[in-house]
């Protein structure tokens, strides 16, 4: 399917910064998508995601949730971010999670590539707050729900991969019309959120990613006791990130299974 996408502006006051892939030769309305980002932003690969959402005949729209009108921080620029992802791939596993090793690592890069990874990696891993990003994620329920064209009066689900998937978790304890919610590989909502939730939710975690897939059975207890639906899948040898194939955790087997999965999902509860 031939697409149309381009970076939008939306919001009351035209505040928020957006990626809007939509199919060129369809008259709406039809159901949308939000596709929410890894902690790595609206890179290349949100945006290959939000383009397959659209030529799978969804309006999608991704949102920059680190742009302030318009505009990215310089400690958050796609240029600076590249380079955090660079250091990353070029020390061993271990560092990622050992703060000692990393810094180590860390004050061998020369300057200013030192201070610069430092400082973007500090404001990347600085611990997630999701009440900073509930105004634009509701806001763009609303773009979608009532303002833009090819999606206005027709439902709308979100998908989310990492940070993203636990804002999209987020997304539906707080827009009681959102009409499906699939998390990949994110945090559960916190438990006392779980009755707001309105919208069926799906799923997607990988076996060798245990800081997230162990809260996974007390998440759909809880949302059985609360009398939600939810349903989910584990892919046994997958790492966390899975889906992303610009990355070496990328599983394909997952990957297909699961975007097979999460279109299924959202045909049936998008409709």
């Amino acid at each position: 399917m031939t697409i149309q996408a381009d970076w939008i502006r939306y919001g009351a006051d035209q505040e928020y910064l957006g990626y809007l892939a939509v199919p060129e030769r369809v008259k709406g309305p039809v159901p949308a998508v939000i596709v929410l980002q890894e902690i790595w932003g609206v890179d290349d690969h949100i945006q290959h995601v939000a383009r397959r959402f659209a030529e799978a005949g969804y309006v999608a729209l991704s949102p920059d949730l680190y742009a302030k009108n318009g505009e990215r921080p310089e400690a958050l620029s796609g240029e600076r971010i590249v380079k955090v992802k660079h250091f990353l791939e070029t020390v061993p596993p271990s560092a990622w999670n050992n703060p000692e090793e990393r810094d180590r690592a860390m004050d061998a890069l020369p300057e200013p590539e030192r201070t610069e990874v430092r400082t973007t990696f500090g404001t990347l891993f600085g611990g997630l707050d999701p009440t900073r990003y509930i105004p634009q994620l509701k806001a763009s329920s609303q773009y979608l729900r009532a303002e833009q064209p090819l999606s206005k009066g027709a439902k709308v689900g979100s998908v989310g991969f990492c940070m993203g998937g636990a804002l999209s978790a987020v997304l539906a304890t707080e827009d009681p019309e959102l009409a499906a919610a699939a998390i990949f590989y994110g945090n559960a909502p916190a438990k006392e959120k779980i009755s707001s939730i309105q919208c069926p939710v799906y799923g997607f975690y990988a076996s060798l990613d245990p800081r997230i897939t162990d809260q996974v059975p007390e998440f759909a207890k809880q949302m059985q006791e609360a009398g939600k639906s939810f349903q989910y899948k584990v892919y046994e040898g997958a790492h966390h990130a899975f889906f992303n194939d610009t990355r070496a955790s990328y599983h394909i087997d997952a990957a297909r299974d699961s975007f097979a999965t999460v279109l299924q999902f959202f045909a049936e509860h998008l409709r």
